[in-house]
């Protein structure tokens, strides 16, 4: 993955005068074009950043507070990490001297390969629900063929979106296949990862559905970004459990 563009301004820039969050978010919507305000003032009420304020009370954000947001950015997007890991980082390196924009959120260790256990592809987090691909597309780009791509429809383990589009998800769903595919899994055995996740989305949703349900921006964001951390305990959780299991099995 490349490093986020402009992490850091250039020295003429620093000199410029602080900008509204208006500014800024037209700065940051070149990388992350799905940010919003709400999303900004939801990071703020987090503590992931502190933009000075205007007797007036209005918003003004420095050269440090937007390499600050893009570090959070780039972490959600590319390392799908939940934000109490996100602040434990940016605290670390508060702490350290450390500057957040120059440098590649580290993943954390959580097990023997180093990594998030649930981490997703740059290519497919944030951005999964805007891709679009016909079924020839996701049957070149997955590996899996069209008679599975049927199989795994009929099953309701893949979904497609009216009329007929398949978005980043969909395309992971399918990659995930082919790979167990590889090793002799057919469509039928995955069965129980749907009905897994079904029971998942339903306790998950009561968590969120009051947050969803408010008029209020900010309140919805809160459940978005709920909505993303709790999927990521979850992966790591079950990735956890299915190591403990296989050592367990090797007996290990």
């Amino acid at each position: 993955m490349n490093e986020p563009a402009a992490a850091t301004p250039p020295v003429a820039a620093r000199a410029q005068p602080l900008m509204s969050i208006g500014e800024v978010l037209a700065q940051l919507r070149v990388e992350f074009p799905d940010t919003t305000i709400s999303k900004l003032r939801f990071l703020e009420a987090e503590g992931l950043v502190e933009p000075q304020r205007t007797p007036a009370g209005y918003r003004k954000y420095s050269w440090e507070d937007v390499a600050r947001l893009r570090f959070v950015l780039t972490a959600q997007r590319d390392h799908y990490l939940p934000l109490r890991v996100i602040r434990d980082q940016l605290a670390e390196l508060d702490a350290t001297g450390g500057a957040p924009g120059r440098q590649r959120p580290a993943l954390v260790a959580v097990g023997p390969g180093g990594e998030v256990p649930g981490r997703v592809p740059a290519e497919s987090s944030a951005e999964s629900a805007e891709v679009r691909l016909g079924r020839a597309e996701l049957v070149a780009r997955s590996g899996i063929n069209e008679s599975t791509l049927g199989e795994l429809e009929r099953l309701g383990i893949l979904v497609s979106s009216p009329p007929g589009w398949y978005d980043g998800d969909a395309l992971i769903i399918a990659q995930a296949v082919a790979g167990l595919a590889a090793y002799g899994l057919e469509p039928r055995h995955l069965r129980g990862y749907r009905t897994a996740a079904d029971r998942e989305v339903g306790l998950f949703a009561q968590l969120i559905a009051p947050l969803a349900r408010q008029n209020d921006p900010a309140a919805r964001a809160r459940a978005a970004e709920t909505g993303r951390e709790l999927a990521a305990l979850s992966q790591q959780l079950h990735a956890a459990l299915i190591r403990v299991g296989l050592r367990s099995a090797l007996g290990r």
